[in-house]
């Protein structure tokens, strides 16, 4: 890099030889004026006002205006004479913590540069002071042509200096501040906090400048002839704020969606997920063990409270939905009867069901009833059931009965 200036750092008694060297560089694109008419370009010529006649560099010097308009000549061997000692030195006039540097007062950035090996040893000793000390250095220079502030410090393994603003040039914020008494909520205070929290930290190297690639992009699609569309603009909504809380609540939204955070991040206040919808709830089935399925779905085969041929009693309701459900009815006996499927009456279903083998029309109430019996009655409850059954069938059909009763007692012998 090119150095811009020569000179010393004048440290106590010690000497630092060094260069000073641009740390920032502009990169915003500049533009030259036209003639629209032909493309041509303006430029812009010295010309004195007496006799309109255009001037060189070379005749060009430097003069004061008063007050009353009359110009006062300053030549630069005027300035040459005028006693100041940081024309070549940049004096160190004290180290103080860094938080007491006003950043306002912040200006241009250069680094300094070691100027020869001999000023090696003494500018390391000056950057490891800085370091373990945790302050920095403010010193006065002088840089074209005016006596200036600075600040010192370390970065990386370098010697930074940062141009500082002399303090009666930092204008008071007088008249800048809202007026009169504004109260902020807790409430709003939190959510201003949830928003910090949310956007977090950042990447500095990750930061670029969105418009002048934009204008390098439209510089290159004219170039090449391209037709070039005009970008939309977005609306950024008039800066006007309407409900202090509604705008912080969805600037935490948005800066949490652009982030893509998902899951309980994104819940909001009311329980809900990130966009403020309620979610479905399903009922959990219930189950009445692995024979459940089975006997349900042999009950969904025959409806519900239709007897079948030979029948000795209603069917009960079955659901055809993989649940087993009781129901409750009374016989035409005057007792009460609840009746469930489960897996204890299928498997002394074959028991019951003897008469199978011999009567036909015996064969479809013994499947029925093994059906239908209740879970964990033993062989005694069928047997009663069954003979309630067959007093039922004798009322409405005795010969019906007669052949039912013959076919127990023969299963039971």
């Amino acid at each position: 890099m090119r150095s811009i200036w020569n000179g010393a750092i004048s440290f106590g008694l010690v000497s630092i030889p060094i260069k000073l060297v641009n740390a920032t560089e502009n990169h915003s694109i500049h533009f030259r004026q036209i003639h629209l008419a032909d493309g041509g370009r303006i430029r812009y010529r010295k010309v004195c006002e007496l006799d309109e006649e255009e001037v060189g560099t070379g005749d060009v010097g430097k003069a004061y205006e008063d007050a009353d308009g009359t110009m006062i000549p300053i030549t630069d061997e005027d300035l040459a004479q005028l006693p100041l000692p940081t024309a070549k030195t940049i004096e160190i006039v004290a180290f103080v913590p860094a938080d007491q540097i006003d950043p306002l007062q912040m200006d241009a950035a250069y680094y300094l540069s070691a100027n020869g090996v001999p000023a090696a040893k003494p500018y390391t000793l000056l950057r490891e002071a800085l370091k373990r000390s945790n302050k920095v250095a403010v010193a006065k220079y002088a840089l074209r042509g005016r006596e200036r502030l600075g600040m010192l410090r370390v970065v990386d393994d370098v010697i930074a200096m940062h141009g500082l603003l002399w303090p009666d040039e930092i204008r008071a914020p007088e008249g800048v501040a809202p007026d009169g008494d504004v109260t902020v909520r807790d409430a709003e205070l939190d959510l201003a906090d949830a928003l910090m929290d949310t956007l977090g930290e950042v990447d500095m190297d990750s930061l670029h400048d969105d418009y002048r690639e934009a204008v390098e992009e439209l510089i290159a699609a004219k170039a090449s002839g391209e037709n070039v569309r005009p970008a939309e603009a977005e609306d950024a909504g008039g800066g006007k704020v309407i409900d202090l809380i509604a705008a912080l609540e969805n600037s935490v939204q948005a800066a949490r969606k652009s982030r893509g955070e998902q899951g309980a991040d994104a819940q909001d206040a009311d329980g809900g997920d990130g966009d403020g919808e309620m979610a479905d709830v399903h009922p959990i089935k219930k189950t009445a063990g692995k024979s459940t399925g089975k006997s349900t779905g042999r009950s969904a085969a025959r409806p519900a409270g239709k007897t079948s041929e030979g029948s000795t009693g209603k069917e009960p309701a079955r659901s055809s939905g993989g649940t087993t459900k009781k129901t409750t009815h009374r016989t035409p006996t005057g007792k009460t009867v609840t009746r469930s499927g489960s897996s204890t009456t299928k498997k002394s279903a074959p028991k019951s069901t003897g008469a199978k083998k011999s009567t036909s029309t015996a064969k479809k109430p013994s499947g029925s009833g093994a059906r239908s019996g209740s879970s964990g009655s033993g062989g005694s409850r069928a047997t009663g059931k069954k003979t309630a059954a067959k007093k039922q069938t004798s009322s409405s059909n005795g010969a019906t009965a007669k052949k039912a009763t013959a076919t127990r007692k023969r299963a039971s012998a």
